[in-house]
């Protein structure tokens, strides 16, 4: 990215600073196809996840609701980033989509039976399935070509949100047979503001906005080359240790689960167990706590965690991923995801394990009270500690 950084030239201009730069968009394209399992030319640059998101469940919805204007149901799981259900609600309440919550087990798995119903009750009306290849928050891996599998006879376009599963677990667009997959930059280490959607050379696509015509005229706008090139580097290192890096990962996140349970004999892990979920995820719930002020107080410590999402934090309000599992309101706001990375060591594991008692002791005091001012509540216990 530094180097890219020093040079000038647009991608898309014809003098020699700008072919430099094709050059280097190119080879970065070639990078992420093999780290994916993808052509070159099935990989669209975008500025991340949730643009990645937006253009395929906007652009599938649209390209198959103009070939056949029965195409109106939207079949999307009732987990998904917000990247997704927003984008559905929103085809829902402006476009005449009509949305179809595929529900999860206790594990936040999404149900097969449910999807070959919906599927086989009208298939002519699905414009497209949208179920994301691995839960960001209790880390669940979805089936996602069991999925394609049941949309494939009758034609459905599938799309997975595969932000949180690229670089975690192995991923390969085109085994996989979807038509659509979105990843993201800095999940894997690179930089923020970059991601790419896969999308079938033969799928149909309607853009979501308009100019230039780059990236096969499916996203237009100037592409950032710097970022491109560094996002490819960081794909390219992180695929060929995945194995290895799984294991370690999976490794310590066991340890560190046997950890909290120990040190927390309530907490209740969520999410599917051993290979079913991410190997760098555990995601707790702990009875009596509210989640913003257990975060407060664990930050404090030294340890940074989450309540869910990072792009809704901050909102008090508990967690659609855990409802959906069947949890209830006051259970899922004790809501705590702890993620490990390539940079995660034992010791890190060691400060969590020393620093959550005591937190979990202060965040109980604080008590479930105040639902609707919780952060403040959380932010005036962390001064407090």
């Amino acid at each position: 990215m530094t180097r890219e950084l020093a040079r000038t030239g647009n991608p898309s201009s014809l003098h020699g600073a700008g072919r430099r730069a094709r050059r280097a968009v190119e080879d970065a394209r070639e990078t992420l196809a093999a780290a994916a399992g993808a052509h070159p030319s099935e990989v669209i640059f975008t500025s991340g996840g949730t643009e990645s998101d937006n253009l395929a469940v906007k652009g599938l919805f649209w390209a198959r609701r103009d070939e056949d204007s029965r195409r109106t149901r939207i079949l999307c799981s009732a987990v998904e980033h917000h990247a997704v259900m927003d984008t559905v609600e929103w085809l829902e309440k402006h476009e005449g989509a009509e949305v179809v919550w595929l529900p999860v087990d206790a594990d936040g798995k999404v149900r097969l039976e449910a999807v070959k119903q919906e599927i086989e009750h009208d298939p002519g009306s699905v414009a497209l399935v949208t179920v994301m290849w691995a839960n960001n928050e209790v880390g669940t891996i979805q089936p996602v070509m069991d999925i394609v599998e049941l949309a494939a006879p009758h034609g459905i376009p599938v799309h997975s949100d595969a932000v949180q599963a690229f670089g975690s677990i192995p991923v390969d667009f085109r085994r996989s047979g979807l038509a659509a997959m979105s990843v993201s930059g800095h999940k894997l280490g690179g930089p923020v503001g970059v991601g790419a959607l896969f999308l079938g050379r033969a799928v149909k696509l309607t853009p979501v906005q308009h100019g230039g015509g780059q990236e096969r005229d499916v996203r237009s706008g100037t592409l950032d080359t710097p970022a491109i090139a560094a996002f490819a580097a960081a794909a390219e290192v992180v695929t060929a240790n995945l194995a290895a890096e799984r294991e370690r990962l999976s490794t310590l996140r066991e340890r560190l689960i046997s950890g909290v349970r120990e040190s927390v004999p309530d907490a209740v892990l969520r999410g599917a167990a051993g290979d079913g979920r991410l190997p760098g995820n555990a995601h707790f719930t702990f009875p009596g706590c509210e989640g913003d002020s257990l975060l407060f107080l664990l930050d404090l410590a030294g340890v940074e965690s989450s309540t869910g999402s990072a792009c809704t934090a901050g909102v008090p309000r508990p967690s659609h991923v855990l409802l959906a599992m069947g949890l209830d309101e006051d259970t899922a706001r004790g809501a705590q995801r702890f993620t490990l990375g390539h940079n995660s060591t034992n010791a890190d594991v060691d400060e969590l394990l020393k620093a959550l008692p005591e937190a979990c002791l202060r965040a109980r005091q604080a008590g479930m009270a105040g639902h609707e001012s919780s952060i403040q509540t959380a932010a005036t216990v962390a001064r407090q500690a």
